[in-house]
């Protein structure tokens, strides 16, 4: 994958300790929008294929895209954006159904399973429904590690917040705030957020995309945490502040603890605050460094030493043994694109992409 600052990866649904999350209602919005794709068809029909055909075509003309990418496949893409143009392609099949919400006035089908050979795909019917139950029963057995990780995270974080000194806590927050918006007023009207994920539980491990998300950004502030010393609080209260003063927020939430927003981008005042802990590492370089890890209290830490050290030891083996149920699916899936990808005129599909690249073009 390129990682060119014309072109980000982002995952706007995931695999998360809650289940499957989404925020794709943020990908575009239908008010923004100038057009939208909306892809349907059964797996190995070419969906992702179309979109990164399209995307490749467009960062060749010197256009910004992003790529959206598959949680339980993260070489798939669930959606392609082309910011310039105000156009969204989307996957609009299980488990992110998406239909048209103002048809012909902004959206459109674009069906990919006109191009197949239903009496080739009905051979194989009952493998067809079978692999398709095994993969719901598959992902149901996922989930459940993922919530049961979820609880043991918790007790994580009341472990470890015994030994935070709240009062240093709320000091540091503050003095961020006010470092990035004392010069600026309150407007008269309030800025907007998009929500995404910057970072994805796949088949392969946890896969993040930080450096095309924040490489266009000159103040770049990176936050090292722990589950205890959460930087949670201190990034809703960045959020809060700059949608207070009108600015537009984009918004990165951890798939571990989906109310956490651990990247944060403001693009007006080119700043980024990324936070930096086990599961979210990143490797960039930051013009500030903030530690919310040294405001805890090394005494107490080294008093619940060995109930923390369980408790980390758990949640990792149910995060790790969800996402080894993601890869099982995967596998699975892969079987069942097999029984689609022979009976597809792909040739008619380049044909439908070439007539695409056309259309959107007109919007230039």
């Amino acid at each position: 994958m390129t990682n060119s600052c014309k072109v980000k990866h982002v995952f706007p649904g995931g695999n998360s300790t809650l289940g499957f999350y989404s925020f794709f209602d943020n990908i575009l919005g239908q008010e923004e929008a100038n057009h939208i794709f909306c892809l349907k068809g059964g797996p190995g029909v070419g969906k992702s294929s179309f979109m990164k055909k399209i995307g490749k075509k467009m960062t060749d003309l010197d256009y910004d895209v992003e790529y959206h990418h598959c949680s339980s496949d993260p070489n798939s893409l669930d959606a392609l954006v082309i910011p310039k143009l105000k156009i969204m392609f989307v996957d609009g099949t299980s488990p992110h159904i998406v239909d048209p919400k103002n048809p012909g006035a902004v959206d459109e089908i674009i069906n990919l399973g006109q191009f197949w050979n239903e009496s080739g795909i009905k051979e194989n019917k009952e493998k067809i429904i079978k692999t398709n139950a095994e993969n719901k029963r598959i992902f149901a057995k996922a989930y459940q590690y993922f919530k049961s990780s979820k609880e043991i995270y918790e007790t994580l974080e009341i472990s470890e917040k015994k030994a935070l000194d709240s009062n240093e806590y709320n000091r540091i927050t503050q003095q961020l705030v006010n470092e990035l918006f004392s010069n600026l007023n309150d407007f008269n009207k309030l800025g907007k957020e998009r929500h995404l994920f910057g970072y994805a539980l796949t088949p392969i491990g946890i896969i993040e995309f930080r450096d095309t998300i924040i490489c266009n950004y000159k103040n770049r502030i990176s936050v090292k945490d722990t589950p205890g010393s959460s930087s949670e609080e201190l990034m809703n209260q960045v959020v809060k502040e700059a949608v207070k003063r009108g600015l537009y927020v984009e918004c990165y939430h951890s798939p571990i603890k989906v109310s956490k927003i651990e990247d944060i981008l403001i693009p007006q005042l080119s700043i980024s605050i990324s936070v930096i802990n086990n599961y979210h590492k990143g490797n960039f370089e930051y013009n500030k460094e903030l530690d919310l890890t040294n405001i805890l209290n090394k005494d107490i830490l080294n008093e619940l030493n060995e109930e923390i050290n369980e408790d980390k030891e758990i949640f990792e083996m149910l995060l790790y043994k969800g996402m080894n149920y993601v890869n099982k699916a995967k596998s699975n899936h892969d079987i069942l694109e097999q029984y689609y990808i022979p009976n597809m005129n792909f040739d008619a599909i380049e044909n439908l992409i070439n007539e695409t690249i056309e259309r959107i073009l007109k919007y230039s």
